[in-house]
């Protein structure tokens, strides 16, 4: 049941552009990165020590959090205005599925396409350093954790953003909340280590990166698991 539900998800959003937002951001991130170097090659260089693969890293990381809330929040909105636009929920719920299996579909549509946006990021930070010329091995494990550490960190907000898109037909309220917690993400080091905000970053960069990167995804299934009984028990129109 749930491979059918996957399958009919994937059908609705094809011409709906988020494949594109999908793409489009890490590259963005990249291409940005691209020009610093290319225009400060000899100052980023210095400004290395040597290790000119970790600064490219670092440097994409900078804004790799914002990137994620964005993109949960436009993911999430995206995905779920495709039935809000149809006002197809009725239709959608009338058919032999159970609503668990609904939300669960659409909640793995959402990670499987962030995911993906994750992978590019790490191949276009590996493209990136080729490109520049690299002597040195590529670090494969740093670059896998740029793209899917600060993911698993994220993973609170995902379901989150996810419910409240469902939830509301009106997207105004899940969309603002999801900005604000992107242009909030740029100043999270001020913030306690226990906000969820700061897990991202933190599942990369802390030293203790896995408590923060465990706390992400145990607390991501506890609001889907929250969010999940709430709606299975509320009218959807």
């Amino acid at each position: 049941m749930i491979g059918r539900a996957l399958s009919a998800d994937f059908l609705k959003i094809r011409g709906k552009g988020i494949w594109f937002l999908i793409f489009i951001a890490p590259i963005g991130l990249v291409a940005m990165q691209a020009l610093n170097f290319g225009l400060r090659y000899e100052f980023m260089v210095a400004r290395a020590n040597g290790n000119l693969w970790m600064s490219i890293i670092k440097n994409i990381f900078l804004f790799v959090p914002m990137a994620l809330f964005m993109g949960s929040t436009l993911v999430s909105s995206m995905l779920a205005g495709v039935e809000h636009q149809l006002s197809s929920w009725k239709q959608l719920l009338a058919l032999p599925i159970s609503r668990t299996t609904v939300f669960i579909s659409k909640f793995l549509v959402c990670v499987f396409l962030l995911a993906i946006s994750c992978l590019v990021l790490s191949l276009g930070a590996l493209l990136l350093g080729l490109c520049l010329g690299i002597s040195t091995p590529v670090p494969w494990a740093e670059l896998l954790r740029l793209g899917f550490f600060p993911f698993l960190g994220s993973l609170p907000v995902l379901a989150l953003q996810l419910y409240l898109s469902l939830t509301f037909k009106n997207q105004a309220l899940p969309v603002t909340l999801g900005l604000a917690m992107a242009i909030c993400s740029l100043f999270t080091g001020q913030l306690a280590d226990l906000m969820p905000l700061n897990w991202p970053s933190l599942a990369f960069a802390a030293p203790n990166y896995i408590v923060y990167l465990s706390a992400g995804v145990v607390l991501g299934l506890l609001i889907l698991a929250v969010a999940l009984v709430h709606f299975n028990r509320k009218d959807v129109n």
